[in-house]
């Protein structure tokens, strides 16, 4: 926490961000000497901009290294809620994406200063692009778990604004990553896919904006000083104008790839794009939407988990059921017949899991059991993709083995991400339709049946912690019978602080987490207790974790690092003999 306690306060973690992006320009001077070297000094031109900006807000408005004077003894300490392993490891890789996506955004700048918008563009920018998104996603997956069992709560996303600031970029990142895949297999969309760049980076900027500015309230701001938003606002229109003026400009010479019908893979790669940035849009008009309306004749609103239930589940169910069919597709036109016909063991399955759903939770909700049907069709689908790449079924079980152990770590990198997102999808379904709650006083000795488990509350100990003191109240777990576990939720004190935190105390298992929060003293001894059982919650991080492990994988193929497509190098001979 010594180390951690850096980045945990605005200037630290300002400080860790220039620190990375830095990092981050040498190793794109290092690491791309393929590069043309004009295309690779603007990219490292603006890059530099973006880290003297940077340096600017922290030598004016945030000094890390300001003096405390007189120091305390012991320390201010770090804030409390922050001293966890995943808010230790949170910020850096959340960081790490930001900084990513200003590579990305760099390479779009530098392609449109050059007028170089090809399949080669396209590579290069890919393997920066993924590194980012891998990042974020691991980190949003810490801040989430850290949220679960940290904050006492019993929920793992609250759709709180400050979430879904580094959320926005996420979507726009993962629609920019797979039409950087159509731009550098067909040289097609190179207008949007410029345009991601631009807007995902755009959006980590929003997101900076939003936590350090003081116009929103959430246990994850880092600052309420104004002075310090006005500064990241004029970053903002700096780099976001600055950018999307120059798009409009060069917008023209933009050329377009070859055609393609609308049922091809190509056109897979469309609708996921159209529907993420749709969602990314949804997210962000709920999240600025109360923010203007206060500006405007200052009424305060809240928007919360309705409003973006409503509008972005919708548009994530196509987008789940349409992702099985992206790989099975052919390039310029594919066979939807053929899809489906190859995806009907996939759709088989998912059907089974409905009725395995209906029929162990069969008084509803109606929705959840297509829901989970939903994810494990995605995670079918992404199997059968492997399978079928490696042509089982129509070669000799030894030789398609091993031509599954030949295939491209890519093929590998995409089936995991596509896995790892449907496990998600079941989590989040069954702990969203089947959780269960209950609020209790409960005094010493009292028991209490729970979710098929049996609570006996034997009462509330005090205990000492490295800095801070606490009050434990133990929890016999037992079922049917048999002794399972004890649970010691607490309230704790920080003595350098004096601040307080509420920790749960949690038992996992394969089906669920028993989630137990100690409250308020009552009187005579009793206290309030809350409850909760979370079906399947685990999986997912797990799933997020297995998408992290798919982009690694991805990452990993050479094919993805190394060269560009030969068709993009002879168009570029072509067009310097032009020239």
């Amino acid at each position: 926490y010594k180390i951690s306690g850096v980045w945990g306060n605005h200037e630290g973690s300002m400080l860790l961000w220039l620190f990375m992006l830095t990092g981050f320009g040498a190793a794109v001077a290092v690491f791309g000497p393929g590069l043309p070297l004009s295309l690779r000094a603007n990219v490292l031109s603006v890059l530099a901009a973006i880290a003297v900006a940077l340096a600017l807000l922290s030598i004016l408005s945030s000094i890390p290294f300001a003096r405390l004077d007189p120091a305390p003894f012991d320390g201010q300490g770090l804030n409390p809620i922050l001293q966890d392993p995943a808010l230790a490891f949170h910020p850096p890789f959340l960081y790490a994406g930001y900084v990513g996506f200003s590579i990305a955004f760099s390479f779009a700048v530098a392609a449109l200063i050059e007028r170089r918008t090809t399949a080669a563009w396209a590579r290069w920018v890919r393997p920066w692009t993924l590194a980012a998104w891998m990042c974020l996603t691991i980190g949003i997956a810490m801040g989430s778990w850290w949220a679960y069992y940290e904050l006492g709560w019993g929920g793992w996303w609250f759709w709180d604004p400050v979430e879904n600031a580094s959320f926005m970029p996420w979507l726009a990142g993962t629609a920019l990553l797979h039409s950087a895949i159509v731009m550098e297999k067909r040289e097609a969309l190179k207008v949007w896919t410029i345009l991601l760049a631009i807007l995902t980076f755009s959006l980590s900027l929003l997101g900076t904006f939003l936590v350090r500015s003081g116009v929103l309230s959430s246990v994850h701001a880092f600052a309420v000083d104004p002075e310090r938003g006005v500064f990241i606002l004029m970053i903002m229109m700096l780099f976001i104008g600055g950018s999307l003026a120059l798009f409009a400009v060069r917008m023209q010479s933009l050329r377009q790839g070859g055609l393609f019908a609308p049922i091809s893979r190509e056109g897979g790669l469309i609708l996921n794009n159209v529907l993420l940035t749709t969602a990314c849009a949804t997210v962000l008009i709920g999240t600025l939407y109360p923010l203007f309306l206060e500006a405007i004749d200052g009424t305060k609103i809240s928007v919360g988990a309705p409003y973006f239930n409503a509008t972005f589940v919708p548009l994530m169910t196509p987008l789940l059921i349409a992702l099985p069919f992206g790989p099975t597709l052919a390039w310029k036109r594919g066979d939807l017949p053929a899809a489906m016909q190859r995806l009907m063991a996939c759709l088989i399955l998912a059907l089974v899991a409905v009725v395995a759903v209906f029929a162990v939770a069969y008084r509803g909700p109606w929705l959840a059991p297509f829901a989970i049907g939903i994810g494990v069709w995605v995670m079918a689908g992404a199997m059968q993709d492997l399978l079928a790449r490696a042509r089982f079924g129509d070669l000799p079980f030894g030789v398609a083995l091993g031509r599954l152990r030949g295939l491209p770590r890519g093929a590998f990198g995409t089936a995991c991400a596509h896995f790892g997102v449907g496990l998600m999808v079941v989590g989040i379904a069954g702990t969203s339709a089947y959780r269960d709650e209950q609020n209790i006083v409960m005094k010493p000795d009292q028991v209490v049946e729970f979710a098929g488990y049996k609570l006996t509350f034997e009462g509330v100990a005090p205990a000492q912690g490295p800095n801070y003191i606490e009050r434990q109240g133990v929890f016999a777990v037992s079922r049917n019978g048999e002794a399972v576990t004890k649970l010691r939720p607490a309230k704790r004190v920080y003595q350098a602080s004096r601040q307080n935190t509420t920790e749960a105390g949690i038992l996992a298992t394969v089906m669920g987490d028993l989630y137990v929060v100690l409250g308020d003293e009552k009187g005579s001894g009793s206290y309030a207790i809350k409850m909760y059982f979370h079906p399947l919650v685990r999986l997912i991080w797990i799933g997020a974790v297995i998408m992290f492990i798919g982009g690694f994988l991805s990452l990993s193929d050479r094919k993805i690092r190394v060269g560009a497509p030969r068709r993009a190098k002879r168009q570029e001979a072509g067009d310097a003999a032009t020239v």
